[in-house]
C-alpha cells in the first residue's frame, strides 16, 4: 500500500526529528493595552503538507507549540471580539522561535456581528411560538439545521421570500414532504431575519483551565465533498472518511498528512473524480443520483468496513487490507426501504442499520449475504418531516440488542438481537439524532432540536437529561452526534452552529467547551485514536461554507504536554505499521 509505505519512511524520519529534540514554538498574546489574553487560538499551517497545528494560551497568555512541521509556515490568532492577528514563520529541524503576537479588538458592530458563528444569526429569527406551531424554535432548528448550517456567511445573505423559497422547495422535496403552504410561510421568515443587519446579540465563551494542555490537528481532504463519517483504524492507526458526495473511502495518514481517494466503483461519481463537481464544464451537472452516497461505516469482525450507500441503496464493503472496494450487497428493492444511513456492527459480527427515507431498520449477515428489513411500530412524525426518519443507531454491550432513534419521531426503540421483537420508547429529548452506549450500558443520545443530551438505563428506560451551555440566553445549541470516550468515557459532542466541540464529564457532570480553528465548522460522528485523541470531519454543506472552502479532519488532543515534545505529529503509535 503507497500511503502506508510512505507513512512509514516519513514516520521514521520524523521520530529521528524527536530525539534530537522538536521544533518549539513559544510565545504571548496580549492586547493593544498590553494586556495578556488567555485562550487564545494559536495555530500554526503548513500549505505544503495540509497540516496545521493549533494549542491555546494559558492564563498568562503563554503558548507553546511542539511541531514537526518544517519551512515557512502561517501563524495565526483567533479570539472571540478581537480580530485575528497574522504572522508568517520559518522552521528549520530542531529549532526553537519566539513569537509574540498583538491582537486588536473590534469595535465596528457589523464587524463583530459577522465574526459571530451561525447560531448568533439564525437564533435571531422571527420563529412562531406556541408547541403546535409549524415554525417555533426546536421545530425550525430540527428542519433546516440536520444537514447545513443556516447563518453563516454563506446562507445568511438579504434573499426575498421568493427567492428563499426556491430553496425551501428543493429541501422539502429531499425529504418527502413539499407542501407550499409551509414553504411559503419558511420563505417568509427568513427573508424577515436576514436582512444584513448587524446582530445585537454577545454570546460570552467560557474558558477552561484544559485548553492549556489541549492541542488540535487538522488534515485538508482537498478532494473530497461531503466527507462524512470517519473511523480511526485500531491498528494502523489512518483515518477511514466515506464521501457521500464523490464516492470516496477517503485514507488520511495522521503523520504525513496526506489523505488517498478510493472510488467505489459502480456509480458515476467517477466523473466527478477531480472532487470538484461544480468546475468548468460541470456546472448543474452533479446529480446525487448517479452516486453510490456513502455516509456511514463500521468495522466488521472479518476487518472489513460495512458502509451504507444512501443513493444506491446498498451496503458497500471496502477493505483495508487491500485498499479496494469489493462488491456490494444491494437491499432487495421489494422491501420499500430507503435510504440506508447509521450503521454499526454487533458482537456476532451483523451489520445493523437505519433507513432514513422509510419506517424501517435492518441488518445484513455478511457471511450469508441475507438481509432483514424490520418494519417500525407506526409513530407521528413530531415535526413537518414526511416522516419520522430513523436515525442514530447502536449496539448494547451487555446483551447486544440494538437500539435507534427517530429524529422526526421522537422515539427511542429496542430490537431483540434473538427474536426482532421492536419495543419502543417516548424519547426524554426532543430530535433523538445520534446514540452511544457506555461500556456500563448506558445509553447516551443527544438532543437535537433543544440542545441537550440524555443519560438513559435502558433497562428500566429511566433517563436523566443534561441541558447543554448556551451562550448567550435563549441561543440553544444544536448537538449532531456524540462518541463516549474508550479510555475516560467523557462524552464527546459536536455541534454545529457555534464552532466548538462539548466534552461532558459524567462523573463532574458538567461540560468542557474547546473553540475550534475554522469558522462555519459542521463536524459529523465521533472517532477515537489508539492514544486518546478525539477526531472527527468538517464537513459543511457545501464545502464554501467552511473557512478556506476546503474540507477536513479535526484530531483533539487533551493530553498535550506543553513541557516536553512527546506528540509532535498525531498516531505516532507504530505497531503494526
Amino acid at each position: 500500500m503507497k500511503l502506508l509505505t510512505q507513512s512509514v519512511t516519513i514516520l521514521l524520519a520524523l521520530l529521528g526529528t524527536l530525539i534530537a529534540g522538536a521544533n518549539t514554538l513559544s510565545g504571548t498574546v496580549t492586547n493593544a493595552k498590553g494586556e495578556v489574553m488567555e485562550g487564545v487560538l494559536v495555530r500554526v499551517s503548513d500549505a505544503e503538507t495540509g497540516i496545521s497545528e493549533s494549542v491555546y494560551t494559558n492564563h498568562k497568555g503563554r503558548y507553546i507549540l511542539h511541531t514537526a512541521l518544517l519551512g515557512d509556515l502561517v501563524l495565526r490568532t483567533r479570539s472571540p471580539y478581537f480580530r485575528d492577528a497574522k504572522s508568517t514563520i520559518s522552521l528549520g529541524t530542531d529549532s526553537a522561535g519566539e513569537k509574540n503576537l498583538v491582537m486588536e479588538a473590534m469595535t465596528d458592530p457589523a464587524e463583530i456581528s459577522n465574526s459571530l458563528p451561525a447560531a448568533y444569526h439564525f437564533g435571531g429569527l422571527p420563529f412562531e411560538h406556541g408547541e403546535d406551531a409549524d415554525f417555533n424554535r426546536y421545530q425550525f432548528q430540527r428542519d433546516c439545521l440536520s444537514c447545513h448550517q443556516l447563518g453563516n456567511p454563506f446562507t445568511r445573505i438579504s434573499r426575498t421570500p421568493e427567492s428563499w423559497a426556491v430553496t425551501i422547495e428543493r429541501m422539502h422535496r429531499m425529504v418527502g414532504n413539499f407542501d407550499a403552504r409551509l414553504r411559503d410561510k419558511r420563505s417568509v421568515i427568513l427573508a424577515k431575519g436576514f436582512q444584513g443587519k448587524p446582530v445585537s446579540v454577545r454570546p460570552i465563551f467560557p474558558l477552561d483551565d484544559s485548553l492549556a494542555h489541549t492541542k488540535i490537528y487538522e488534515y485538508t481532504l482537498s478532494k473530497a465533498y461531503v466527507p462524512h463519517d470517519a473511523i480511526v483504524h485500531p491498528d494502523n492507526g489512518l483515518i477511514y472518511t466515506v464521501d457521500q458526495g464523490l464516492d470516496h473511502m477517503v485514507v488520511t495518514d495522521p503523520v504525513t498528512g496526506q489523505s488517498e481517494y478510493v472510488l467505489q466503483a459502480g456509480g458515476d461519481a467517477a466523473k466527478y473524480h477531480d472532487g470538484n463537481p461544480n468546475k468548468g464544464n460541470k456546472v448543474g451537472l452533479f446529480n446525487p443520483k448517479d452516486r453510490h452516497g456513502p455516509h456511514s461505516l463500521d468495522l466488521g469482525l472479518d476487518g472489513k468496513y460495512y458502509v451504507t450507500n444512501t443513493s444506491s441503496t446498498s451496503i458497500g464493503v471496502f477493505n483495508p487490507g487491500t485498499n479496494q472496494w469489493e462488491a456490494s450487497h444491494k437491499i432487495p428493492r421489494d422491501t420499500g426501504a430507503v435510504y440506508p444511513h447509521t450503521i454499526r456492527v454487533d458482537a456476532r459480527g451483523i451489520a445493523w442499520f437505519t433507513f432514513a427515507g422509510s419506517e424501517n431498520v435492518g441488518r445484513l449477515d455478511p457471511n450469508s449475504g441475507k438481509f432483514t428489513i424490520l418494519d417500525l411500530p407506526h409513530a407521528e412524525s413530531g415535526g413537518i418531516s414526511g416522516g419520522t426518519q430513523p436515525y442514530g443507531i447502536d449496539i448494547n454491550p451487555i446483551d447486544n440488542s440494538m437500539w435507534y432513534g427517530r429524529l422526526f419521531g421522537d422515539k427511542i426503540g429496542r430490537v431483540d438481537p434473538d427474536t426482532l421483537e421492536i419495543t419502543e420508547y417516548d424519547s426524554p429529548v426532543r430530535g433523538p439524532r445520534r446514540m452511544r452506549f457506555d461500556k456500563q450500558g448506558l445509553l447516551w443520545v443527544t438532543g437535537y432540536s433543544e440542545g441537550n443530551i440524555a443519560r438513559i438505563q435502558v433497562d428500566e428506560f429511566i433517563s436523566k437529561v443534561y441541558t447543554m451551555p448556551e451562550f448567550a440566553e435563549g441561543y440553544r445549541p444544536a448537538p449532531y452526534a456524540l462518541g463516549v470516550h474508550p479510555q475516560t468515557q467523557d462524552i464527546w459532542i459536536n455541534e454545529n452552529m457555534t464552532d466548538r466541540l462539548y466534552r461532558f464529564i459524567p462523573s463532574e457532570e458538567r461540560f468542557v467547551v474547546y473553540p475550534v480553528p475554522l469558522s462555519g465548522t459542521y463536524t459529523r460522528d465521533m472517532t477515537f485514536t489508539k492514544d486518546g485523541m478525539i477526531c472527527t470531519s468538517n464537513n459543511p454543506i457545501p464545502p464554501p461554507a467552511l473557512e478556506g472552502a476546503v474540507l477536513e479532519i479535526i484530531c483533539v488532543d487533551t493530553n498535550y504536554d506543553v513541557n516536553a515534545a512527546t506528540k509532535t505529529v498525531a498516531a505516532l503509535d507504530t505497531t503494526n505499521r
